[in-house]
């Protein structure tokens, strides 16, 4: 296997982290019969020939030991070493280098040259090892016909499972590489989707059909996959029941029948809901199939599907967003606590599902805070849901929340979602603030969310609680700017009803680091532009860090900020796109001349997503004047894809809600025109 390891230079190759010198050791470890050596190795090889994707110089030189390593019978755990070779292999493809002889397209080409042991392994006799090879034979032997044969061949002497689901992918995988040859291939698919095969495989089948041959699908696909799951999950409970002597009960049988996790499950409904892409009927018709079904392990598949749906997709969710409020009362904790996560992020989206939030809400008192590390806690999901969908059912319960010993560090920003209905918890709000230490550690997870509450509320009556906090920050103080600015922007929002005692701290303000935002506090509270435009002038001709706020301050003066036009036509030339949208907007608002501002905001608009709203603000304020880019506005509010979906990474990323404000303002923007 290792032929010829000590006569390569090694220490002359590189990979991620540097030297390639350790790698005979990772290769030598790839055979050990310690199983934790094996598994130490192969993340190391990953970590260093194919980090975060991309494919290292020292890659092209382990390729041919890893072919031997896992053309040995010998060695153990070889399927993770295939896996290893296709995806060094692929990322190859996917990272061209332009066909200059990088390293990936030699790593790929030294796959390739090997190609002939996938062959040999396709029928081996470890099942791990022939669920890994079929993608190998699609991507690296370059004979489609053959290939073609081989998985026909293994698709009907093939008995396991699992490897029949690898099977089906990787003939998905072979329409698309190679569409010439594809008919075969997607009859094979059709056949797999019909009976007499089982419903798993059948299911994985008509995912792969919606891929790369949507034209084959069943007319009533939602009836048939909704039918194939309910099946299959009748199928999987009755070996959950057989597995076992009866008569025994032990703690882990039990935690299995309680645990609803189903990985395969919800990959094969997950791959049908992505290949339908924008066929959202049909997709929400399929959603709703799987959270009516019996089976709760489905139930909470689906319940994380809808989140990716939601999340890059407009529509009417009204529907779906109301049977996972239903998921609510349902016994299995998993299942409840999936549902109230999804309903967390999904805001005034989540108002179909109120009833139950609210009624989860007043049964499980103990679910109103949750503890978290270091002493700190939160809100509870249920009451976190109930009161980010403008809910007011929240409200009391908030004020019992506030009225505690503990107040949750968040409890402050979903206030701000109830509007001017929460004003009676203001008291409370400005007697936990007056109770924050000015120089406490923890400031700024206390102070900032009880200042946002207040603002949003433009509870005046909290000036001097707010003024107490901005004398008292020592100037050393961990986040003290963030937590000035919070401060400064409460300010703001109280207006022109803050007492005149606010004005010299705004203006002793001017001379730091927060003095963009403390003059467009100060412009809302005095209206004195000869205050704050030398200020503001200032900021976007001395750094990046704050040319985008001191450019959003100096458009809401207007046409008084007209001797800050000639540096903000500067700023339209930055490299950062933030600065040129916000730079463009201002000089729109304050002379008027769309004629040089529009074509920066046009350009922006398709070439960062993430500025629409910026720009959507500033066209409502325009009205009529912003005509000439209401056709932007109009085409999104027409498109069906949510305008951040590409730039999602996984759940957590941008949320519904930055899609629904654009909506919301676009329609305003256009209303106002």
């Amino acid at each position: 296997m290792f032929t010829g390891i000590d006569e390569v230079d090694w220490a002359s190759l590189r990979h991620a982290y540097g030297s390639a010198a350790d790698l005979p050791g990772l290769l030598r470890g790839l055979a050990s019969a310690d199983p934790a050596e094996r598994e130490a190795a192969l993340d190391g090889m990953y970590g260093a020939v194919h980090h975060q994707g991309d494919v290292h110089d020292a890659a092209s030189a382990c390729v041919p030991f890893l072919l031997a390593l896992v053309a040995s019978g010998e060695v153990a755990d070889r399927a993770g070493v295939v896996e290893l070779l296709v995806s060094i292999g692929a990322q190859s493809t996917r990272r061209e280098d332009g066909g200059k002889g990088g390293p990936g397209t030699r790593a790929r080409a030294g796959v390739c040259a090997g190609a002939e042991v996938f062959v040999e392994l396709a029928g081996d006799a470890d099942p791990s090892v022939r669920r890994a090879v079929p993608e190998a034979l699609v991507r690296f032997l370059d004979e489609p016909d053959r290939v073609l044969g081989l998985l026909r061949e293994r698709c009907a002497l093939e008995r396991d499972h699992r490897v029949l689901l690898a099977l089906t992918e990787s003939l998905c995988l072979f329409v698309r590489l190679h569409p010439e040859h594809a008919a075969p291939a997607v009859e094979l698919l059709t056949v797999q989707s019909s009976p007499p095969h089982d419903p798993g495989l059948r299911l994985a089948a008509l995912g792969r059909l919606a891929e790369c041959a949507p034209d084959r699908l069943p007319a009533d696909l939602v009836t048939v996959a909704v039918g194939l799951l309910r099946s299959r999950s009748a199928l999987r409970s009755a070996g959950r029941e057989a597995d076992g002597c009866p008569h025994t009960d032990t703690l882990a049988r039990r935690l299995r029948r309680l645990r609803p996790s189903d990985e395969e499950g919800s990959q094969l409904l997950r791959t049908l809901h992505r290949a339908l892409g924008d066929r959202l009927d049909e997709r929400t018709a399929l959603l709703r199939g799987q959270l009516t079904g019996p089976d709760a392990v489905d139930r909470c598949n689906a319940v994380w599907i809808s989140a990716e749906l939601f999340r890059e997709w407009r529509g009417d969710w009204s529907g779906p967003v109301g049977l996972i409020g239903a998921q609510l009362a349902a016994d299995e904790d998993r299942l409840r606590d999936a549902a109230v996560s999804v309903l967390e992020e999904l805001y005034g989206l989540a108002a179909p599902a109120a009833d139950d939030l609210a009624a989860l809400v007043g049964s499980r008192p103990d679910l109103w805070v949750r503890a978290r590390a270091r002493g700190a806690s939160a809100l509870g999901g249920p009451l976190r849901a109930l009161a980010r969908s403008g809910d007011h059912r929240a409200i009391p319960v908030l004020a019992q929340v506030l009225a505690g010993p503990v107040v949750p560090d968040d409890l402050g920003l979903v206030i701000c979602h109830l509007g001017p209905g929460a004003a009676s918890l203001a008291p409370a709000l400005r007697r936990r603030l007056g109770e924050v230490a000015p120089d406490s550690a923890g400031i700024f997870e206390r102070a900032v969310p009880l200042l946002s509450a207040l603002g949003a509320l433009g509870d005046a009556e909290a000036v001097p609680e707010v003024l107490r906090l901005l004398r008292g920050l020592p100037s050393g103080l961990r986040l003290r700017d963030a937590v000035v600015e919070a401060a400064v922007r409460a300010l703001e929002a109280f207006g022109s009803a803050a007492p005149s005692l606010v004005v010299p701290v705004l203006r002793e303000l001017l001379e730091t680091d927060c003095a963009a935002v403390a003059a467009r506090a100060l412009w809302a509270v005095e209206g004195d532009a000869s205050a704050v435009l030398p200020v503001l002038t200032g900021e976007l001709a001395d750094g990046r860090p704050r040319r985008c706020a001191a450019a959003g301050a100096l458009a809401r003066l207007g046409p008084k900020a007209g001797g800050a036009l000639a540096e903000l036509r500067r700023t339209m030339s930055s490299e950062d796109v933030r600065e040129r949208v916000s730079a463009a907007c201002a000089v729109w608002r304050i002379s008027g001349d769309g004629e040089l501002a529009a074509p920066v905001l046009r350009t922006a608009w398709t070439d960062d997503p993430s500025t629409r709203r910026t720009i959507t603000a500033c066209l409502a304020v325009l009205g009529p004047a912003g005509e000439p880019l209401h056709d932007l506005l109009r085409a999104e509010l027409a498109a069906r894809r949510r305008h951040l979906a590409s730039t999602s990474v996984g759940y957590g990323g941008h949320d519904a809600r930055d899609d629904e404000r654009l909506l919301r303002a676009c329609r305003e923007a256009l209303g106002a025109g």
